[in-house]
């Protein structure tokens, strides 16, 4: 079984305009749609990240803080699963809450190959 990460894009400021009771009920979608992954044996793990755009580290050391709030979209979390195929992968994202509006999902399958 291969495992495939989830990256989920969105558009900043998208969910500002939401009420705290909006948000719990966000909350509560994807919940639900990872702890039902979670009893199928599927669900590896899965964050929300900050919504502060982190930082960006290049080689040289040049450091500098991630996407602003003018950006296009930024990665808001992500989940990481196990499927048998792309194929498998992508009916699981596809059920996933994140794919409203604006929101995407990146797809990528974990390498295999570990370096000794």
């Amino acid at each position: 079984m291969n495992q495939y990460l989830f990256f989920l894009h969105e558009t900043p400021g998208d969910y500002a305009s939401l009420s705290p009771a909006q948000m719990q009920e966000e909350v509560a979608r994807y919940g639900a749609w990872a702890g039902a992954l979670a009893q199928r044996g599927l669900l590896v793990s899965g964050e929300k990240l900050t919504d502060d755009g982190g930082r960006h580290l290049r080689a040289g050391g040049i450091a500098a803080d991630g996407p602003y709030a003018e950006a296009k979209d930024v990665i808001g979390g992500f989940f990481m699963v196990k499927a048998d195929s792309d194929a498998e992968a992508e009916k699981l994202a596809a059920s996933c809450p994140h794919l409203r509006g604006r929101n995407w999902i990146e797809i990528r399958r974990v390498d295999a190959v570990r370096p000794q």
